[in-house]
């Protein structure tokens, strides 16, 4: 028994002794395995937290390098390749003496591509805790520390946007950079830079912020803003102020400006979010992108790639080692339908007004023009623009950002014609149905209350489609619309594209028929027959349903970019059927030919025009004063053969318009015929 007790005291003994060594080398034991302290070390890199990165470092690593110099030289490496999405995997850890050798294979994004290669790092034990034993050739392994990294950059050049005559619309080019040669500003200093200040728009304090730059020397040539090549009075008066200097520079150029401004577009440099989206497209953190219209549409076939190499040179300037190399690769140009002297006309005629004009061939879908108002200058934003007038221009009360050709809006009467073709092609109606009411005030019934349809004048004649046209009869396309019924009336429009989304470069708006209590009583089916409700069109899906009165009742479907094979595109075949299409059209005929038609002013010699005049109200209800008018002229020529054309225009704000904004557009629209 006492041999037993001897022998279990002993057991006791070195199961004790043994948690004791154990509980000492546990408590030795580093806090992270030394793979772990190189993962945590390149996930700062990715975060640019230098300050951490140097704080992983051994005491003898910090006592060769200052934080200082080693955030310098990280800093200026990584971020000058534009670095990003750094990952390693460790493949080996191995002891050697004091020391664990971790090798890893490392890859990471740069503004040449994807580098990739196998280093290895040394991890050394400090209080409990691995540290990093740094030198320069952890960040490449041919880096010494005495080598630099370079990079070498070859411009890619932009594709050029071209109209149909292969005319350039956008394309870059040169431009003009305006800048100060600080040393020559003379003994006035303070007056020629306040002097510049007022012609160039950029205000003193930035002025003195670029001059005052720590790399700027008296003979430093200062870039203080660019200007458009041809702005010789501007650069005139620039060049009397001693210190001005004026360089080439290469830049996006837009010939038409403002003519075309949403139409195409403008390019800026590329902001930290979409460089972050684009991060896998070879983008950098200079790279210029389309930022809105076509310019932003046609991004991936514009954008050129620059040629960037990443290499590394010795103490002496020569090159050790090509890192990673991207060949130069210029953009797409690209060829659009769009004529400019039909752009350049109508935009001069509709400047001065909010409004829109779409013109297409419809035969082929082919879009000639594109204009809303007021708009920009696209130059204005490549040149570059101060605060102020960035503000100015955001904050105009007649939103010139604002492109009017993508929206969707009331129609008003112009939707007169589409209600008549439903009408016939459901066999609701048929054309010389005549509906014998009178006056130019109606109501179905009593159960309408204070309801009544209006119309503007009443005129002789049966109560018929083609004298409903002719005079922009309200009451005969409500009543249409009633005799069509709300089932047919809705299908008919979604058979025409409503509440689609009509493929198209820029984003266009949906046309819709309802909102979100749909077409729920008599009066908003009756209102919806006449262009009003909640009826809203896009005026280039407009133009399409347009062209089904040309084509025996096949839409077109619209497009930009120009072809050789001028095959139309069907974009809905049989919208209307052949004998409601054709009867469409001749009585649009009428509406111009007849002298009592609405749109009589639109005759022009020689041209065989159909159209309908539009006015859509805007109020919210009866006792609405506020809301402004729609002027609307939808038409299209029939006897031009190749050169047919459809134009759809609108104005807006034409309460106060003494002759109508119908007949404001005619005017304009006519200017393409002289």
């Amino acid at each position: 028994m006492k041999n037993k007790k001897v022998v279990i005291g002993i057991i006791i003994a070195v199961i004790l002794v043994i948690a004791i060594i154990v509980g000492i080398v546990i408590m030795n034991m580093p806090k992270e395995k030394p793979e772990e302290v190189l993962n945590t070390y390149f996930s700062y890199i990715n975060d640019q937290n230098y300050e951490a990165m140097y704080e992983e470092l051994s005491s003898s690593s910090k006592e060769s390098v200052s934080q200082e110099d080693f955030i310098t030289r990280n800093q200026n490496i990584y971020e000058g390749i534009d670095s990003s999405n750094i990952k390693i995997n460790v493949k080996e850890v191995i002891n050697e003496d004091d020391k664990k050798k971790v090798s890893y294979s490392e890859e990471m994004v740069t503004s040449a591509g994807t580098i990739r290669f196998d280093n290895e790092a040394y991890l050394v034990k400090e209080d409990k805790e691995y540290k990093l034993e740094w030198s320069s050739e952890l960040i490449f392994p041919q880096l010494k520390k005495d080598y630099k990294v370079r990079v070498e950059t070859l411009s890619g050049k932009r594709g050029s946007i071209l109209d149909r005559n292969g005319n350039v619309l956008a394309y870059d080019g040169t431009i003009s950079q305006v800048g100060i040669v600080p040393g020559k500003l003379g003994d006035n200093r303070e007056e020629n830079i306040s002097r510049i200040s007022e012609l160039t728009g950029v205000s003193v304090e930035t002025i003195n912020n670029y001059l005052s730059a720590s790399y700027v020397k008296d003979d430093t040539f200062v870039p203080i803003r660019k200007v458009a090549k041809d702005d010789t009075e501007l650069k005139e008066q620039l060049l009397q102020i001693p210190g001005i200097l004026i360089n080439d520079a290469q830049g996006r150029v837009y010939t038409l400006g403002e003519e075309a401004g949403h139409l195409i577009g403008y390019v800026q440099t590329i902001n930290a979010d979409e460089l972050e989206e684009y991060t896998d497209k070879g983008y950098s953190s200079t790279s210029l992108i389309g930022k809105s219209g076509l310019e932003l549409a046609y991004e991936d076939r514009l954008r050129a790639t620059d040629g960037v190499r990443i290499y590394i040179i010795d103490a002496e300037g020569e090159e050790v080692t090509t890192l990673a190399e991207q060949e130069q690769k210029d953009g797409e140009d690209i060829t659009l339908t769009i004529d400019s002297d039909i752009q350049t006309k109508l935009y001069n005629q509709l400047k001065n007004d909010k409004g829109l004009f779409v013109v297409m061939q419809p035969a082929t879908g082919e879009l000639l023009a594109l204009v809303s108002t007021p708009t920009f200058d696209s130059n204005d934003f490549t040149l570059g623009m101060t605060t102020d007038e960035w503000n100015a221009l955001n904050n105009d009360e007649d939103k010139p950002l604002y492109n009017r050709f993508i929206q969707r809006y009331c129609p008003g009467s112009t939707f007169k014609a589409i209600t008549g073709a439903i009408g016939l092609t459901t066999g609701s109606i048929t054309a010389d149905e005549d509906f014998g009411y009178t006056g130019t005030s109606w109501q179905k019934d009593s159960s309408w209350g204070d309801y009544r349809v209006t119309t503007l004048t009443g005129y002789s004649g049966p109560k018929n489609l083609l004298n409903g046209l002719i005079h922009s009869d309200n009451i005969y396309f409500a009543q249409t619309a009633l005799k069509i019924g709300t089932s047919k009336f809705t299908e008919s429009l979604d058979k025409i594209g409503f509440n689609e989304q009509l493929e198209f470069p820029l984003t266009l708006a949906t046309s819709q028929y309802e909102n979100e209590d749909g077409i729920n009583s008599e009066g908003k089916l009756a209102d919806s027959g006449f262009g009003q409700g909640n009826i809203l069109v896009n005026p280039i899906h407009m133009a399409s349903i347009y062209s089904s009165f040309y084509n025996n009742g096949n839409m077109i479907k619209p497009y930009i970019e120009y072809k050789e094979d001028k095959t139309p595109e069907i974009l809905i075949e049989n919208a209307f059927s052949e004998e409601a299409a054709n009867t469409i059209k001749d009585d649009l005929i009428q509406v111009v030919e007849n002298p009592e038609g609405t749109a009589n002013d639109m005759q022009v010699d020689g041209v065989t025009i159909a159209g309908k005049t539009g006015t859509a109200e805007l109020k919210a209800d009866s006792n609405d004063t506020e809301s402004g008018t729609l002027g609307w002229f939808d038409c299209f020529t029939t006897n031009q053969g190749e050169n047919d054309i459809l134009v759809i225009g609108m104005v807006e704000n034409v309460q106060n318009n003494s002759d109508g904004g119908s007949h404001y557009l005619i005017r304009m629209i006519k200017t393409l015929f002289e």
